[in-house]
């Protein structure tokens, strides 16, 4: 594994920090909800300033993204060594995704069905107009190979990205000594990116409060409360996806106890729920895996970066449980047909969601509409996703680090703590 530097803020621990800032900013955006009308200096200076420190965040984590995805995946790719031991790990990988999320899948329904949420609500005061058509499967295929890979870059296409950089790693293997070099290259811009993620998460406690007051202050109680039963559906089924079958591959397939994956996962997690982005996230959830969970760096660069794409788990629970709360609005009868269709839709949209804010919103068209549900039920979802992607994007990096877990301990890696002062020096932020 290449030389790292951990990110420390003197002696507290960042994961405190970022848990202090997560939860000092909800609570200041419940407080200041009530005041905005009341207060020009809170509504004209101190909630634009957060928000503008919010952003700020966000962009800082997004700029590292594509230079660390490619850079990643080709080295990861390259250093695999052989064709053989890619398709073993190609093939761990997705069939690990594809089974979680038909899991996923179920448990969206059981919540549903036991919860029954959208029962009551008044669908002609809350619709707002939506509407799209699906695309055809061979359209999707298309677009997943970039015809400008420099444009797949610019525009954060991440799927032609993974593409692009899965061809250049499996042409590195094949050209010898210069394959290794040029793969050795990647290797460092891809240390290099590591480095600045490190920088950025020392701005990170700053970065959550402020994304969580803002969004706390925006959307408080006033919207949560008619929406209490989906809400609480949604963020119980990936409780339950994260408590029995998360914990359980851990424990089956790694022989760790699953506090062990959620204690050296949980920067990530928290990061994800305050930017609702699996992409945004991607750097942390590769630093996560590498320094607390010990998983190598070829594993790490390949499963993680194809997760954030395609392993979508808490996204195919907010899909299904939504889909079902449409009908429910409408007073649609959930016959077996239309839980088939509902599920199955569910799965397929799942796996090509983009994993950005709102991602999850704009394929649940594509799931009513494959249903045959009214895609005007968006509208009824749209004012609390801010609230429902938090979760579903959590469970979405969560379930990323497990299966990267999962891929690692089939492979023979020993996923145990080192000492960092054996393994890598420590750059201290800060006294």
């Amino acid at each position: 594994m290449r030389r790292t530097i951990l990110y420390r803020t003197g002696r507290t621990p960042m994961l405190m920090k970022i848990s202090i800032g997560f939860l000092l900013g909800m609570l200041f955006g419940f407080i200041a909800a009530p005041m905005l009308p009341y207060s020009p200096i809170l509504g004209n200076h101190i909630m634009p300033f957060l928000e503008l420190v919010g952003k700020i965040f966000l962009r800082l984590l997004s700029m590292i993204i594509i230079p660390l995805v490619f850079a990643s995946l080709v080295e990861g790719i390259a250093s695999i060594g052989d064709t053989k031991t890619l398709g073993r790990l190609g093939l761990k990988t997705l069939t690990i995704f594809f089974i979680t999320t038909l899991i996923a899948a179920g448990i969206g329904m059981l919540c549903a069905n036991v919860i029954r949420p959208g029962i009551g609500i008044d669908v002609v005061e809350n619709v707002h107009r939506y509407s799209t058509t699906p695309k055809p499967f061979r359209d999707m295929l298309l677009e997943l190979i970039p015809s400008n890979p420099l444009a797949s870059m610019l525009h954060t296409n991440i799927l032609q990205i993974i593409v692009f950089a899965v061809f250049t790693g499996i042409a590195c293997m094949f050209i010898g000594k210069t394959g290794r070099k040029a793969a050795s290259f990647f290797g460092k811009i891809a240390e290099i990116m590591q480095h600045v993620t490190y920088i950025v998460m020392y701005f990170a406690p700053f970065g959550v409060f402020a994304l969580i007051a803002t969004a706390a202050a925006d959307f408080g109680l006033r919207l949560i409360a008619p929406f209490a039963k989906i809400i609480f559906a949604v963020y119980l089924g990936c409780a339950i996806h994260a408590a029995i079958v998360y914990s359980s591959m851990i424990v089956i397939f790694c022989r760790k106890s699953p506090l062990w994956l959620f204690r050296g996962i949980h920067d990530a997690a928290i990061t994800a729920f305050v930017t609702r982005s699996s992409s945004v996230t991607l750097p942390v959830t590769l630093e996560n895996a590498r320094e607390n969970l010990c998983i190598s760096d070829e594993i790490s660069s390949f499963v993680l970066p194809l997760g954030a794409t395609l392993n979508m788990d808490g996204t195919v629970i907010y899909q299904t449980i939504c889909a079902m709360f449409v009908a429910n609005a409408y007073g649609i009868p959930l016959t077996f047909e239309l839980q088939t269709s509902i599920f199955t839709a569910s799965v397929i949209a799942s796996i090509g969601t983009v994993g950005v804010p709102s991602a999850g919103l704009i394929m649940l068209t594509m799931v009513l509409t494959s249903a045959g549900l009214p895609v005007d039920g968006v509208g009824l979802v749209a004012g609390i996703d801010v609230v429902l992607g938090s979760a579903r994007t959590c469970l979405n990096v969560i379930g990323d680090g497990v299966a990267c877990a999962v891929i690692a301990s089939s492979e023979g890696e020993e996923l145990t703590r080192e000492s960092s002062r054996d393994r890598m020096p420590v750059m201290n932020y800060g006294a």
